[in-house]
Order: C-alpha cells, then sequence, then structure tokens
C-alpha cells in the first residue's frame, strides 16, 4: 500500500496532483448526469490499469466521497494486494453464492463483502475466487442489482475491470455504468487496439468519459518543476548564501539614513515653514480663481437678465470650468 497509492501515501507529490486533475475532469464531465459508477479499463495488461484505479478512488475518497471499490477483475484481480485487504469473500463468492475453498453456499449479506481500508471514506470488495465463467457472472441480474445496492450506500462505485482485447468483460460492465475511462501506455498500447476499444464499447451503447496515458517518461528536473507544492527545503539547500561585506552594510545604512531625512522632517521649523508655504499656495489660488472667472465670463448689463443671456452666461461657465480641469489634470 506505501508504494503503489501514491494519492494515499503523498499527496502533495506531482503524480497525486494529476489524479486530482483526472478526478476534476471525470467530474466536469458528468454535469448533467450525475456520475455514480465508472469503470476504469484498458486495452492489454501491464499498462497500469490497477494502479490508476486504486488511486483514483484515493482522490475521490480525499475529496470527500464515500466511494466504494469494485474489484471486476476475477482473473486476475490485485487491489487486495494494492490496499492490503483479504482476498475473499469478494464479488465472484457474491455473484455466484459460493465459496470454492470450504465448498459451501455463502450469505448474501453485503456487509460481509464490504472491507474497510486504511483510507478513510474508501471500501473495497475485492474479487474473490477466481471462478470458472466470469463472463455469465457479470451479465447475470445479480450484478445490476448489486450496483443498484452499491449506488444507494455510498457516492460513487468505482470498478475495476478486465482488459478489453483479451476478454469480453469489461465490454459486458461498460452497458450498466454511467461512464467508462480506458487507461492506456506510452509507447506501448497500438493505436488500431484503441480503436477498436472504443468501437466495441460505444457498439454495446458504454459512454466513453475519457482516455488516460499512462507510463509517460518524465525527468527528476521536470518531475520537480512541475509541481507547486513541491517542498521548497531541497532548493534552499542548494542556495549558497553570502553575508555583506561591512562597507556595503554601512553604505547601505547611511542611505536610508538619507532617504529618511528627506522623506520625514523631523524639525518643527522645517515642518512649520512647509505648512505655511502650502496655506500660502492655497490662498493664491483662491484669489485668482475670481479674476480669472471675471475675465473669461463678460456681463454687458447688470440688470435684468433675459434668459437668453442667462443661457449664455451658464454656458460660458460649463466652458470654464471644463478648461481648468484640463489644467488640473495637465498639471498632475
Amino acid at each position: 500500500m506505501k508504494r503503489e497509492l501514491i494519492a494515499h501515501r503523498d499527496p502533495k507529490s506531482p503524480v497525486s496532483e494529476v489524479f486530482r486533475t483526472l478526478r476534476t475532469n471525470i467530474q466536469f464531465m458528468n454535469t448533467n448526469n450525475k456520475l455514480k459508477t465508472l469503470l476504469v479499463t484498458s486495452t492489454l495488461p501491464n499498462e497500469g490499469k490497477s494502479w490508476v484505479t486504486a488511486n483514483l478512488a484515493v482522490t475521490f475518497a480525499q475529496a470527500g466521497k464515500k466511494v466504494i471499490l469494485v474489484d471486476a477483475d476475477m482473473r486476475k484481480g490485485r487491489q487486495y494486494t494494492i490496499f492490503e485487504v483479504s482476498p475473499r469473500p469478494g464479488l465472484s463468492n457474491y455473484l455466484s453464492g459460493f465459496d470454492s475453498n470450504t465448498g459451501e453456499e455463502i450469505s448474501e449479506d453485503l456487509a460481509n463483502y464490504i472491507q474497510e481500508t486504511q483510507v478513510p471514506n474508501l471500501y473495497i470488495i475485492p474479487a474473490g475466487n477466481i471462478p470458472p465463467n466470469p463472463s455469465e457472472l457479470l451479465i447475470s441480474p445479480k450484478m445490476v442489482s448489486l450496483l443498484d445496492r452499491l449506488k444507494e450506500l455510498c457516492d460513487l462505485v468505482i470498478i475495476d475491470g478486465t482488459p478489453c482485447e483479451l476478454v469480453t468483460d469489461a465490454i459486458i460492465l461498460s452497458r450498466i455504468v454511467d461512464s467508462t475511462v480506458i487507461v492506456t501506455a506510452h509507447k506501448q498500447t497500438k493505436k488500431d487496439d484503441l480503436q477498436k476499444i472504443v468501437t466495441n464499447i460505444q457498439n454495446v451503447g458504454g459512454k466513453i468519459a475519457g482516455i488516460v496515458l499512462n507510463k509517460i517518461p518524465v525527468s527528476a528536473k521536470k518531475y520537480e518543476q512541475s509541481y507547486y507544492y513541491g517542498s521548497t527545503s531541497s532548493s534552499m539547500a542548494r542556495t549558497k548564501t553570502t553575508r555583506p561585506s561591512s562597507n556595503r552594510s554601512s553604505n547601505v545604512q547611511n542611505r536610508m539614513e538619507n532617504m529618511k531625512r528627506r522623506v520625514r522632517p523631523d524639525n518643527p521649523q522645517t515642518i512649520r515653514n512647509n505648512q505655511e508655504k502650502r496655506e500660502n499656495i492655497h490662498k493664491e489660488r483662491e484669489e485668482e480663481q475670481p479674476k480669472a472667472l471675471q475675465s473669461k465670463i463678460k456681463i454687458e448689463d447688470t440688470g435684468d437678465v433675459s434668459l437668453e443671456k442667462t443661457t449664455d452666461i451658464l454656458n460660458q461657465i460649463n466652458a470654464y470650468l471644463d478648461e481648468e480641469k484640463k489644467n488640473l489634470n495637465s498639471n498632475k
């Protein structure tokens, strides 16, 4: 569990962030129809399907979703090894109602098959014993009723299916789930095989949420630079710190003192002089403004003023105010 569940072991790693991005993309693709069941499959073995399924389930659980992971690869299921739980009873035992180890019929109580993991909000149903007829068990009505019961117990059911190129188990499941994700491997999965799987899923009425490209080689340098949550301790350790010389520090201190004197005049007399200057400038502007206004606005008759004269005076006042605003803005 510590080795493969990187989303749980190291949630701040770049790989964990990629799984959170995948989780977000899946959620946004299903905004209209609420996603309750998700199938993860691949074209061939060794493409990282089970690893992607396990870490994706962890990220959904970390987001506060109650998740049940069902290992539907009843031929080579390995989710029980990833989460370190008991391999049985599992899905094959529930669908068949039979335990091949003891040769006895087992209870149909669903609580006996759901196991709790070390990840909060995440539960698992392992694959169970290897049956002689996995495909027949998956197309049985009991599988459909199982998914219906699981949807009532949790927020999301994630199913780890079989590779589609070898067997038809995942193709069968794609018909009864809400959406399907196909995992491929960099420079390993062939385009023709992938196109064939996509066509087969669509032909049976399955919906494909997207395709995950796994096993992309990333250098160690890019790995560190690609993640903005990464620890800064390594970069700080590599940074060489130098102490400033005494002469340099004294020069800087002197410049700071000079700046303080210019910015903050502590002399009371200087403060009073500056205040008087500002008051004198303000008075001069107040005295000049009426004179300028009188020079720009000429009224010939101080007696009765007609409506036309009043309108003309208002227009002159507005023009003067506009010009004053322009002058103030240009001075700024």
